[in-house]
């Protein structure tokens, strides 16, 4: 063994998830700047450290001491003080900063924050608002810094260090200690999995009720991931054995006990629900059955005259299955309304809208997500709001709008209702009077929510309330390839992939996954803005089946980045840029900031000095500090999954057999039905038979259609 020791000049790469950094340093003796590497993810540039380890040479990198142990001091020169604070290790103090209080301070720094942090304010643009950040944010650093090494010397990931620390305070060794299974409960990011590394470390006994309480909550989680408001029993103790490697007598007690504590639902002899999915389910089948059996708030009139009087106002004859759209959304109550690409969803829309307004309705549009709340404001010419924002969500009390403060209209439309999940879907019908009309707008053949439920589909296969399909492709739309080939998907038809000068979809076959990627990035940089005169970032998006892999949205996103915005002006978390100008999406619900899993935005400003970020979403600017970044997420490429409820001008999709796991149907319908004016594939015809050919649609575990069965009122 080995020992090294200097200062650290600069970061070139941290993991987020294990702690692993490559780190340049100045160490006496050595002409150039070492290359060290290791488990250093507390060090901070400017810092004295003592490293041990020992030499190794790397085939692509060369020389580089492996660090096994270290340990850091505060640095002791004016310039190491100055490298240290304006790192960016304290919020409130970046370079510029940093060159303030240490003009002013010197070799006295460190410990006038520690001792006098109120002197602060001699040193030249402090000001005292600046100090009492400084001062919160100095002993906060101290405190995360005690927590990344509390979790690194038991071997786990000290990522999380910063959120464990906001969340438990000054308490989070001493909790973490008592039950490392909280984590997993409190700490979104934190699964089962870290929590049970963590729990072995600490010595905790495999068979305990905490571990097995734990994993068996993680398991039913991760099938609401995949779309299920419940699990079987046997499944449910069949994946919990298998994870955790325990008896199944001890699975099924835990499980007992769990129901016993109102922390599960068991319904009949099989299934196992977690309490807000329970509710969910069937509290919407409740509402459903409600709001149908009260006749409608106001009076229809005679309908035929109203839609005669429609069509001559719009210049538009609708043909007899939109004339019974209409109709049916007068007398049904709840109504929902299908159809694919070309089919008139939209103009059918437009028709029940102008009746019920001839009716003197009050109206209320809404959809799932900004994008689509904004499309459906483009075309109906009303304002249409996203769910949660038209149920007035404030954390932490929840939606405003509910049973005993409902929502003010007599018809409710809601549009791309494939994505609603049922927890959603059950909040906005608690808000829904039981004289309201709802009709339900989506594409049944589109990707169900990411969340867990199949609700559109679960509703239609019911047969309890009325289904309106549209299947005419209209003669306007009969001339896109995007809808042509859309429908043939559906249909199981190979898609017409010839192109030609004036057609809106295009095929470049190319199974290389590494050559893909290249004529993707020439595509969004060069090819389509210069023909189609478009901005590239805004109007162009990458859809892919996947996050890994060569030509995933990960990768491309990297590749993308660089050529689209390479902008100097960012900040560093995670080993990742965020640069200002770059398109993100946020990646998980965040109520606090009334941003939702699945908005896109584009990076307004960086502040190193505050370590704080500021995205613009829709019409909002919302601000996050460097530790919340890993709720966001690039989003030059995104899922195929993630860009459900969006429309994009341009579509460029990745489909090769490198996919062959996900290449579905739906997927691939999906994909180009995101397309408005260009559809794009690049990819092998091999690729795209798969995935027409594979119907094969994952069956969620969801009984909201035979909840609406047992108690139709049709």
């Amino acid at each position: 063994m080995e020992y090294l020791s200097g200062i650290v000049e600069r970061i070139t790469y941290v993991n987020e998830e294990n702690g692993f950094t490559v780190a340049k340093i100045k160490s006496r003796g050595f002409p150039d700047l070492v290359t060290v590497v290791g488990n250093m993810a507390a060090a901070n540039v400017g810092a004295a450290v003592k490293l041990k380890g020992e030499w190794k040479v790397d085939s692509r990198f060369g020389r580089q001491f492996s660090v096994i142990d270290y340990m850091e001091t505060i640095p002791a020169t004016v310039a190491g003080i100055e490298k240290y604070l304006g790192s960016g290790l304290i919020k409130g103090i970046g370079p510029v900063n940093a060159k303030r209080i240490v003009k002013a301070f010197g070799v006295d720094t460190i410990r006038v924050i520690e001792e006098e942090p109120e002197k602060l304010a001699q040193a030249e643009g402090i000001g005292r608002k600046r100090v009492e950040m400084i001062t919160e944010a100095w002993q906060e650093q101290k405190e995360i810094k005690n927590v990344m090494l509390f979790l690194q010397s038991h071997g786990v990931s000290t990522s999380f260090a910063v959120k464990i620390y906001k969340t438990y305070g000054d308490n989070s060794i001493k909790i973490v200690q008592a039950n490392p299974y909280r984590l997993a409960d409190d700490i979104w990011g934190i699964g089962f999995r870290t929590a049970d590394i963590i729990a072995g470390k600490l010595g905790f006994d495999k068979n305990s009720y905490e571990r097995c309480r734990s994993g068996v909550l993680y398991i039913l989680n991760e099938l609401s991931k995949e779309g299920h408001c419940f699990a079987t029993k046997e499944e449910l103790t069949d994946q919990t054995e298998k994870m955790l490697e325990l008896e199944r007598d001890n699975i099924t007690g835990t499980i007992e006990k769990l129901a016993a504590e109102k922390l599960l639902i068991p319904e009949g002899e099989d299934n196992v629900y977690l309490p807000p999915f329970y509710y969910s389910e069937v509290g919407a089948a409740r509402r459903i059955q409600e709001i149908t059996s009260r006749e409608s708030s106001f009076s229809a009139g005679d309908i035929e005259e109203i839609i005669g009087q429609v069509q001559a106002e719009c210049g538009i004859t609708y043909d007899e299955v939109q004339k019974d759209a209409v109709r049916t959304a007068v007398k049904a109550k709840f109504m929902v309304l299908t159809g694919g690409p070309g089919t008139g969803k939209t103009t059918t829309t437009l028709a029940v809208i102008r009746a019920f307004e001839k009716m003197d309705a009050v109206i209320l549009l809404a959809a799932p997500t900004g994008r689509a709340a904004k499309r459906m404001t483009e075309t109906t010419g009303m304002e249409a709001k996203t769910i949660h924002r038209l149920l007035e969500y404030k954390p932490p009390e929840g939606c405003q709008r509910n049973e005993e403060n409902p929502l003010d209209c007599n018809l409710l439309i809601i549009d791309e209702t494939s994505m609603v999940d049922i927890i959603l879907f059950y909040n906005l019908l608690k808000a829904v009077r039981n004289d309201t009309v709802v009709i339900l707008v989506g594409d049944a053949d589109q990707l169900p929510s990411v969340s867990a439920g199949n609700v559109l589909n679960d509703i239609i296969d019911s047969g309890a309330v009325s289904v309106v399909r549209l299947q005419r492709i209209f003669r306007q739309a009969q001339g896109s390839m995007i809808v042509t080939n859309a429908h043939r998907i559906n249909t199981g038809e190979f898609p017409v992939i010839k192109g030609g000068k004036n057609s809106d979809f295009f095929f470049i076959e190319e199974d290389d996954p590494v050559k893909a990627v290249e004529i993707i990035k020439d595509l969004c940089s060069r090819r389509l803005p210069s023909y189609y005169d478009t901005d590239p970032v805004d109007d162009i998006q990458v859809l892919c089946p996947m996050q890994r892999g060569e030509t995933g949205a990960v990768n491309l996103n990297r590749t993308l980045q660089d050529v689209l915005n390479p902008n100097p002006v960012h900040i560093m978390h995670g080993g990742v840029q965020y640069r200002v100008r770059d398109k993100v999406m946020q990646i998980r619900n965040n109520y606090d900031k009334n941003v939702f899993n699945g908005d896109i935005g584009r990076i307004v400003s960086v502040d190193r000095e505050d370590r704080t970020v500021e995205i613009k979403f829709d019409d909002s600017v919302i601000q996050y500090e460097v530790s919340e970044l890993d709720e966001v997420i690039h989003a030059y490429a995104t899922t195929i999954h993630k860009s459900q409820g969006s429309e994009y001008r341009i579509v460029v999709a990745p489909f090769s057999t490198q996919h062959y796991m996900m290449l579905q149907r739906n997927l691939l319908y999906t994909a180009i039905t995101r397309a408005r004016e260009v559809m794009v594939i690049v990819g092998s015809k091999k690729a795209l038979a798969m995935a027409v050919k594979n119907r094969k649609i994952s069956q969620r575990n969801t009984l909201l259609a035979q909840r609406l069965r047992e108690h139709s009122l049709i």
